[in-house]
């Protein structure tokens, strides 16, 4: 039976038999032996395997170039070679799948760029491999935060009719032909239909019900935006809770920021530290600062003044009644606090309806979480839970109270306080990883132009 490479790794001692399979790395020759530097994706370490040249399958070693896949028998044994505990003494060896000489990942480097245009093959990469691994690492730690703490997963709907943000950047979701697409009353669902850009709204009917639920899953953005930050399709962790205002919200946001962070600092493998090599060689310590130090908290009022006040010129106006940008966040945690900062209570005119509206009338219990070096990495509030106040908010943003009558009945039967936010997953990955661009944390990017594979 094949052992995984990490697992064969970290044995405290030898074998007679073992089977591996994976891909060559590297190959060196001589005439009486091979050495080869083998990997199976399980861990960012290679295994070395010395093949006698008397060995069964030793015949096709020279089809064995950087690329190909073998399987491998044989004894592992201590290495005599520094920087590797282990090594594997081949008894028979066997190609699995050739490569030709155009094999685009030879040993050297490679620029972001190139890779994205062969996405199913970057994984194979040192970086890329670490980069996925710890996606998949930290999603399952999202898991683990929120059912330690009895949340309970929701499933919510991927095509939708309601527009979360109100911005109306969304994909359509048709079977009408082009000739025909007016006519909703024909389409699938008789209605029109959306690729969701948010499960808060679902979210919200579970959590009035169920006290405490989270959804995590993709989203979508029909945003013309060609920043480092944005994707169309991205992947949103979205935790709504029951009985719970402004404060608890923020408390929850703070709490999952670092213990994801934690996470990623605790990995008992190499892949943060070939991010700390290659993309931020001061990333161990801003994580470890992040999971030590208490969290800044500012309002959005106090934040403009500080803003205006520091005679930085930014690209972008400072002005209260504008939206915050990334340069403005960044200033925040990075030259002045130096540390994650959540801003709360924003100017009701640039938060969509659902935001409960506070006693001033004129702002809107909002907060966003802004961490160093990404700028906002949250988003979320206290929702709405005044029925009258919520059918006004309708009023102000001209939306169809029968469209939303549903979220509407929320505060109609046994309404209570409730609040949650919204994570940006491919942020978090750009946060612990130093990534500085979403479509190098994402397997399959989707930006405006661009929908290979």
């Amino acid at each position: 039976m094949r052992s995984l490479i990490k697992h064969v790794l970290t044995r405290t001692e030898a074998t007679d038999s073992l089977e591996v399979a994976g891909w060559v790395r590297t190959r060196r020759d001589s005439k009486a032996f091979s050495f080869i530097e083998l990997n199976d994706g399980s861990s960012l370490l290679n295994l070395q395997i010395v093949a006698d040249a008397n060995i069964p399958g030793y015949e096709e070693i020279h089809k064995m170039a950087t690329g190909a896949s073998i399987s491998v028998k044989g004894r592992l044994i201590a290495s005599p070679a520094k920087g590797q505990d282990w090594e594997m003494q081949a008894s028979s060896i066997k190609l699995l799948g050739a490569v030709p000489e155009d094999y685009p990942l030879q040993k050297k480097g490679h620029s972001p760029e190139f890779l994205r245009s062969i996405a199913h093959l970057r994984p194979r990469t040192n970086l890329f491999g670490a980069a996925f691994r710890i996606r998949s690492r930290m999603a399952y730690a999202v898991h683990r935060f929120f059912q330690e703490r009895d949340f309970i997963y929701v499933h919510t709907p991927i095509v939708t009719a309601s527009d979360c943000e109100g911005a109306g950047e969304m994909f359509r979701v048709t079977t009408l032909p082009d000739d025909k697409i007016s006519r909703d009353s024909e389409d699938f669902f008789e209605k029109r239909a959306y690729l969701t850009v948010s499960g808060q709204l679902e979210g919200e009917t579970f959590a009035c019900a169920l006290s405490n639920i989270y959804t995590f899953g993709p989203t979508f953005r029909a945003e013309n935006s060609h920043t480092s930050r944005h994707a169309a399709e991205f992947w949103m962790v979205e935790p709504e809770m029951a009985f719970c205002d402004l404060a608890g919200d923020m408390d929850v946001a703070e709490e999952m920021i670092k213990f994801l962070v934690k996470e990623a600092l605790d990995g008992q493998d190499h892949d943060l530290s070939i991010c700390e090599k290659f993309v931020d060689k001061t990333l161990r310590q801003r994580l470890e600062h992040v999971v030590e130090k208490p969290f800044q908290r500012i309002s959005y009022t106090e934040a403009v003044k500080l803003l205006e006040a520091s005679g930085q010129k930014f690209q972008y106006p400072v002005k209260y009644g504008l939206n915050l940008q990334s340069e403005h966040e960044r200033w925040l945690t990075e030259e002045y606090f130096k540390q994650p900062t959540t801003v709360y209570n924003y100017p009701k005119e640039i938060k969509p309806f659902y935001m409960r509206l506070n006693e001033d009338g004129k702002t809107v219990t909002a907060m966003d979480l802004l961490v160093p070096g990404i700028g906002e990495i949250i988003g979320g509030s206290q929702r709405e839970e005044r029925y009258d106040v919520l059918l006004e908010n309708f009023k102000h943003h001209k939306i169809d109270p029968e469209a939303y009558g549903w979220y509407a009945d929320l505060r109609k039967y046994g309404t209570v306080p409730h609040a949650g936010f919204g994570l940006g997953f491919e942020r978090l990955l750009m946060f612990v990883t130093g990534i500085q661009n979403i479509r190098d944390v994402i397997p399959f990017p989707r930006t405006p132009g661009h929908c290979e594979f």
